[in-house]
């Protein structure tokens, strides 16, 4: 079992920076593959970044490509997201979720509660 928590969001103007923390909870933290996902209102949720249970790998949803970045501190159990040079529609909110196996899908395991990232034009 594993537990997400995720802080970090919040409003930032066009072209800010935020970064997303996503604590969890679990002694198996390191063996999992670890995304971030993002739901927008009357869109369905979407990948954008995932990374592999020692960071050997990442997949990034090509919107957001060159400018999000994913990472993860296993003695902290903790998988972030850096995101610059934010847009309007990249307004959401965003998920970090869990799973034992490599997926760029929406079929994960684990999932937190999501935090709301606004970003004004």
């Amino acid at each position: 079992q594993v537990q997400l928590v995720e802080s970090g969001g919040g409003l930032v103007q066009a072209g800010g920076s935020l970064r997303l923390s996503c604590a969890a909870s679990g002694r198996t933290f390191s063996s999992y593959t670890m995304g971030w996902f993002r739901q927008a209102p009357g869109k369905e949720r979407e990948l954008v970044a995932a990374i592999r249970w020692n960071g050997g790998s990442t997949s990034y949803a090509d919107s957001v490509k060159g400018r999000f970045t994913i990472s993860r501190d296993n003695a902290k159990n903790t998988v972030y997201l850096q995101m610059n040079s934010l847009k309007p529609d990249d307004t959401a909110v965003y998920y970090c979720a869990a799973d034992p196996n490599w997926r760029v899908g929406v079929l994960y395991d684990y999932w937190g509660q999501g935090t709301q990232v606004t970003v004004s034009s």
